[in-house]
């Protein structure tokens, strides 16, 4: 099993990418600690993932608070004596989120507070832990709009992301010789609750489509093996990455240097 032995801490685990994830980790032998902001669903995945055979503690965080952060990587290492994976996923996509004009400070400060403090907060505290364990690998969840614009505007997703990304490289670069790994992943369109909602016309759903190649949504799972990658000893060469899975979006858009 490709994540024998280890320990993984997995924010926004409830539903979609997290959820996907804890199963596919648990099969392939990590303990989980799964963390997000909604107990109920969160439960549902520690049951999904019990009836696999894996062993999860379910954690309940807001990772927009720094108290929260500190709190789950403390308890993840109390329960299960380390931590050697930090999958940094929780995030919002909100429908009121437009261009400059139209999107209100509120709806700025809460996707900013959610996709970029709460990844900062997670390496802030994480980090750490992975040094005590001897190293470690972070995966920090970005999107394919860090690299391109979006043709729905989200703008305060967008950027936030663009942050994710750069965060990622910095964190890479210092943590390097340290046996500490930090990736993110960068996501196509998903067809996943969190976008289906956001694209929640048909117009908005084939404006998207039509500028990815294969010509479909991505599934959550699909997302999940590429972490599994990252999280893993087979990525041990790889730092610093914008781990593009994205149906060849960006590969059409994206003009190299």
């Amino acid at each position: 099993m490709r994540l024998d032995g280890k320990v993984a801490l997995i924010t926004g685990s409830a539903s979609g990418i997290g959820r996907q994830t804890a199963l596919l980790f648990a099969r392939e032998g990590a303990r989980i600690a799964a963390v997000d902001l909604s107990s109920d669903d969160n439960e549902e995945t520690a049951a999904l993932v019990r009836q696999a055979g894996g062993d999860v503690l379910t954690l309940r965080a807001d990772v927009s608070k720094a108290a929260d952060c500190q709190e789950m990587v403390a308890k993840t290492e109390s329960h299960f004596g380390k931590l050697d994976v930090m999958f940094n996923n929780a995030g919002v996509m909100l429908s009121e989120d437009g261009d400059a004009v139209s999107t209100d400070e509120q709806v700025w400060d809460l996707t900013m507070a959610i996709n970029v403090k709460g990844v900062f907060f997670g390496c802030k505290y994480g980090i750490p832990a992975l040094r005590r364990a001897g190293g470690g690998s972070i995966i920090n969840t970005a999107s394919f709009v860090a690299l391109v614009g979006a043709a729905t505007p989200q703008l305060a997703y967008t950027a936030s992301k663009g942050a994710v990304l750069s965060m990622t490289r910095e964190l890479a670069v210092i943590h390097a010789r340290e046996n500490i790994r930090v990736n993110a992943l960068c996501p196509g369109p998903l067809r996943t609750e969190l976008l289906m909602k956001f694209l929640d016309t048909d117009e908005k759903r084939n404006r998207r489509l039509v500028h990815v190649p294969m010509g479909r949504f991505g599934e959550a799972e699909e997302m999940a093996k590429a972490v599994l990658y990252l999280a893993s000893d087979e990525s041990s060469y790889v730092t610093g990455t914008e781990f593009m899975v994205d149906g060849g979006l960006t590969a059409a858009y994206v003009t190299p240097e």
